[in-house]
């Protein structure tokens, strides 16, 4: 073993040239433990065709031994060399003492390979080899958290809790907060962040616990996480939009749209920040700023449906009918489209004097809002004032029967009976 230890010197020295150059003799004439303990070091270096080559000489030796076996499969594994290593996992049987460690490093080829439910099924059977084993309850649950099966993850995450904290690099309170939060489960999600911050305090957590406590509707605490995130990180965007709506909840609207605005100056293309801002300066009656951030927002995507129809209910509002008709129709001529634009057209038509076009509007409207009373109130005075005063009676009838109590449409439909 002396050999081998030189050679290991060499390297941590730096002197790395001079120990390849006496791998070639144990290779040749090394005992099969050196060979094997050199495979061992040449995988660590990353030198993965040279364990290869000694490993397949010593699997070919030993065809029993499944400590090699099972390292050739590794090698094979990050090789790239798929079908070579699940050949080997393959044929280590069940009650062989490291069947369980086969079974995990075929899970992870298989979820690499798309084969998430194979993968499933060995874990599985790794688990019920060795059930309070933390790497095989870990790696059960982040198969099922990268599935999206958030539920099934969870109390996987809560066995391997109770013995370890962190594995692979992966802090198990945040990644048991992100899964309870992506299950609805909120509040209990809180606790896991909190832990997780004793441990490290970094923007991703911050930022999980923020929203987490958003959702849950504590909001003062909300504010405080993503304010905490902020002062450590402020180029981090996705904050200011949940620290904007924190506030508005809070009754601050002022402060809301004052954050909205900050993250604009972070992130001037932010299309939802800028929504938020259009929409934060409507309610604070400002509507000159409002258009502003608006406009700017559909000059980023043109079919940005919620800022268009923010911005023609602004316009519509200001009695603007004709940039309203020229908003809408050159969109909608652009492929886009949503019910709210007939509407807002029919509207606009309407004030225009345009009636057979809104009368089209109108028609095509109705479609999706026949349920919605106020707008069949509109429609049904429209149709009265274009004197259609039978199918008027149809649609305060459809109010009626929507609405028994609705006194004003129950008093129209008399009038048209009459």
């Amino acid at each position: 073993m002396k050999r081998i230890e030189e050679i290991v010197r060499l390297v941590e020295s730096g002197e790395v040239q001079k120990a390849l150059a006496l791998v070639p003799d144990i290779k040749k004439n090394g005992s099969d433990e050196e060979k094997y303990e050199l495979a061992d070091h040449l995988y660590s270096w990353g030198m993965l065709e040279e364990a290869k080559e000694l490993l397949e000489e010593l699997a070919l030796r030993y065809p029993d031994e499944g400590e090699i076996r099972l390292f050739l499969a590794e090698v094979y594994t990050e090789l790239e060399e798929e079908e070579n290593a699940l050949e080997i996992l393959e044929q280590i049987d069940e009650e062989d003492p490291l069947f369980a460690r086969a079974c995990l490093i075929a899970a992870d080829l298989y979820q690499m390979q798309g084969l998430e439910e194979v993968s499933e099924r060995k874990l599985q059977q790794a688990y019920e080899k060795m059930p309070d084993e933390p790497i095989i309850q870990f790696a059960l649950a982040e198969l099922y958290f990268s599935m999206g099966q958030y539920s099934k993850s969870i109390s996987f995450y809560e066995k391997v809790l109770k013995k370890e904290k962190t594995i692979a690099g992966t802090h198990i309170p945040e990644r048991l907060a992100e899964a309870l939060s992506l299950c609805g489960e909120f509040e209990q999600a809180l606790p896991y962040y909190d832990e997780a911050l004793q441990e490290k305090i970094d923007s991703r957590t911050l930022f999980g616990y923020g929203v987490t406590a958003f959702q849950a509707e504590y909001y003062q605490t909300a504010i405080e996480k993503l304010s905490e995130l902020k002062a450590l990180d402020p180029e981090f965007v996705p904050l200011y939009l949940y620290l904007a709506k924190a506030y508005e909840h809070e009754g601050q609207l002022e402060k809301s749209y004052e954050i909205a605005k900050e993250g604009i100056h972070v992130d001037e293309w932010n299309k939802e920040l800028l929504l938020y801002a259009g929409k934060a300066a409507l309610k604070l009656g400002k509507p000159d700023e409002a258009e502003s951030w608006l406009k700017k927002a559909i000059e980023i995507d043109q079919g940005y449906i919620e800022a268009l129809t923010t911005l023609s209910s602004l316009l519509l509002h200001q009695e603007r009918y004709e940039e309203v008709v020229s908003c809408l129709e050159e969109v909608m001529a652009q492929g886009e489209y949503d019910p709210q634009f007939e509407w807002d057209l029919a509207r606009a038509k309407h004030k225009l004097e345009m009636y057979s076009d809104a009368l089209k509007h109108y028609q095509e409207a109705y479609t999706f809002f026949k349920n919605n009373i106020d707008f069949l109130e509109e429609y049904g005075y429209f149709l009265i004032e274009e004197g259609d005063r039978e199918r008027a009676k149809e649609i305060f009838q459809q109010i009626v029967r929507l609405d028994p109590g609705h006194i004003e449409a129950a008093d129209m439909l008399l009038q048209l009976e009459e």
